[in-house]
């Protein structure tokens, strides 16, 4: 099965590429590499899912909005191998960044979000080295942000 089946078998929508609000862009391609910009959190409407982890959200709700951003980057990989996800080779790695209080420390399971959905669009493809982290704030007030790196053909 192809990605693209497995994101309709999966009944994924996937949200817009946005473009970037900053001096950067959303993905470069370096040789075989794709490097995606932190994707952060935001909601099907487009509203962004806002809070601290542990105050104003629970884990599960966290990992809600990990996964959102997991969506986004599928979009932003989508969008930079010109709509064709064939060209996935694999992802190698996802930074993860949670707007947590200070003695939060279920951040693994938050970024689990974005894992456990890029794994079930990717499958094997798409198993990756991670890392999970904890932070006093993110840009806009969001509670999650992730970025990523793929290889491609």
């Amino acid at each position: 099965m192809n990605f693209e089946d497995k994101i309709r078998e999966l009944k994924i929508e996937l949200p817009e590429a946005k473009a970037p609000v900053g001096s950067y862009v959303a993905t470069k391609i370096v040789g075989k590499l794709l490097y995606v910009s932190g994707q952060i959190s935001i909601d099907a409407n487009g509203e962004l899912i806002k809070g601290k982890v542990g105050k104003n959200l629970t884990t599960d709700e966290a990992y809600k909005a990990a996964e959102r951003c997991g969506l986004s980057i599928i979009a932003q990989v989508k969008n930079a191998c010109d709509g064709d996800l064939s060209k996935i080779k694999s992802c190698i790695k996802l930074t993860g960044f949670v707007n947590s209080t200070e003695d939060y420390i279920e951040q693994p399971k938050v970024i689990n979000g974005a894992s456990d959905l890029i794994a079930s669009v990717f499958g094997d493809a798409g198993m990756h080295t991670r890392a999970a982290v904890s932070t006093n704030s993110l840009p806009l007030g969001v509670s999650v942000e992730v970025d990523a790196i793929f290889e491609i053909n």
